[in-house]
């Protein structure tokens, strides 16, 4: 089939990032996926994306690592041409007391949730920058926005990157490329365990999210009628956050 474009996905073998995945596969995109374990599960959804007629590059990539990060994307161009989305996924939710978190603790929420966008971002932009376009959504999260106890290394990493949202919307919009973030609440997934800022937030609308919601806003974001917007935060989270 004629795709519609290239898109990439970073964390996108379970709950957000596989949701994005098959949403962007049904609208007709070929897909570079990207995980950084579990290569079966990416598999899997690799198969269900393909069965919507696009075709799907799959690779482990520890999205700290920019030299990896580069030659993981550098692949998903030479199988299919110019990178059109860049979807930044990859994250990890830990919580821990502040007096418990060790350097090494920060470092790596840091490195997976800011850096790994930064990778991403710096190995797609200049590829956007020369073909006239492109779209790029960080996937950020309601804590990095209202703070969260136990959390103070995620809300800083997903606070830093609605900053770096914002920074690349105002260097890259004389180019035709477009950079938002999503700020998903609480939402419906496979954890191995409920954070505990779950179980004490009230959600107005009355339930938890589901990743197809989050998905949906992705696929707003990257289309045509959202041309004329940039360095935006979209809130999907019930109500929790009104910001």
């Amino acid at each position: 089939m004629q795709a519609r474009g290239v898109a990439i996905i970073t964390g996108a073998s379970r709950n957000i990032g596989r949701a994005i995945a098959l949403a962007l596969a049904v609208d007709g995109y070929h897909l570079g996926l990207l995980a950084r374990k579990d290569q079966q599960a990416l598999d899997e959804v690799a198969e269900e994306a393909r069965s919507q007629g696009v075709d799907v590059h799959t690779g482990l990539v520890d999205v700290r690592d920019g030299a990896a990060v580069h030659a993981a994307i550098a692949e998903v161009r030479d199988r299919f041409g110019q990178i059109d989305v860049l979807v930044n996924n990859a994250a990890v939710r830990r919580e821990t007391p502040f007096e418990q978190i060790t350097e090494q603790e920060w470092r790596e929420i840091l490195d997976i949730v800011l850096d790994g966008a930064f990778h991403g971002s710096a190995a797609v932009l200049p590829g956007m920058r020369e073909a006239g376009g492109g779209r790029i959504v960080n996937i950020a999260g309601v804590t990095g926005q209202s703070g969260a106890a136990r959390r103070a290394h995620v809300v800083t990493a997903k606070a830093g990157l609605i900053g770096l949202t914002k920074a690349l919307a105002s260097e890259y919009a004389e180019h035709g490329v477009t950079v938002n973030a999503v700020s998903p609440g609480l939402i419906d997934t496979t954890r191995a365990e409920v954070p505990a800022h779950h179980q004490s937030k009230h959600i107005p609308v009355g339930r938890p999210g589901a990743p197809g919601e989050i998905a949906a806003a992705v696929r707003y974001l990257i289309s045509p009628e959202a041309a004329f917007v940039t360095g935006h935060t979209l809130n999907i989270n019930g109500g929790i956050y009104l910001g």
